[in-house]
């Protein structure tokens, strides 16, 4: 297993997917000293996806500042990565992907927008972020599936519900009294069939950069 490039990786992607697009040492989500240890592992890059919130502490600034210092290069994306990323951008770190670029330019602001609840033996999540739903509502009312107000009238039920109890048949319980009958009909036949999972989609970037900046700074041949 090589150790000059370290993922952070959990539910926003599944390890198999991420083994497929990178040759790298991938640990679980990442906890606050992780980043210091990867670096005195032998770390060249670090690729920060998913991070622990609440049931530890979360990665620290420092951590990272002092990984860049030392001449690591640091990418951020997804979920934790996203939020670190918008934050240190200007100090170092390189953010990847649509759900880091909303934290940088302050469309978004909580954490609550990235957080779940996952199985730590299988990594698979047990609720679903905020992020994605919005995503996918912006994507319902592109494609005309339903209307801008219903949109905002699902996302608000979203947001009212503690994030481990996000689900679209607990959000769609919620909303169905205020939502039109072809709605009710149609949005959940949408959201199984073309729901965006925009952490995914951003993870799998961040591991293309990753890829990219290790055949830059020589570690991989591409």
């Amino acid at each position: 297993m090589r150790h000059d490039i370290v993922v952070f990786l959990g539910p926003s992607l599944e390890r198999e997917a991420a083994e497929a697009e990178l040759e790298a040492r991938i640990l679980p989500p990442a906890k606050r000293g992780d980043v210091t240890l990867a670096v005195a592992s032998g770390a060249r890059i670090i690729t920060l996806i998913d991070g622990v919130f609440f049931q530890e502490n979360a990665v620290g600034h420092r951590e990272i500042l002092d990984a860049l210092a030392q001449g690591v290069r640091v990418i951020g994306s997804s979920s934790m990565g996203a939020l670190r990323a918008a934050e240190l951008d200007t100090l170092g770190m390189e953010g990847v992907g649509t759900v880091y670029a909303l934290f940088r330019d302050g469309v978004l602001v909580s954490d609550d927008e990235v957080a779940l609840v996952f199985d730590p033996a299988t990594g698979t999540a047990l609720s679903e972020p905020l992020i994605n739903i919005r995503c996918t509502l912006k994507r319902a009312v592109k494609e005309k599936v339903i209307s801008s107000e219903a949109a905002e009238i699902v996302l608000d039920a979203a947001a009212s519900l503690y994030f481990p109890d996000r689900s679209w048949e607990e959000i769609l319980g919620i909303a169905e009294s205020r939502l039109p009958a072809p709605v009710i009909r149609d949005l959940p036949a949408f959201v199984r069939n073309s729901a965006v999972d925009q952490k995914r989609d951003d993870a799998l970037a961040a591991l293309r950069r990753t890829r990219e900046l290790a055949v830059e700074l020589g570690l991989m041949i591409s």
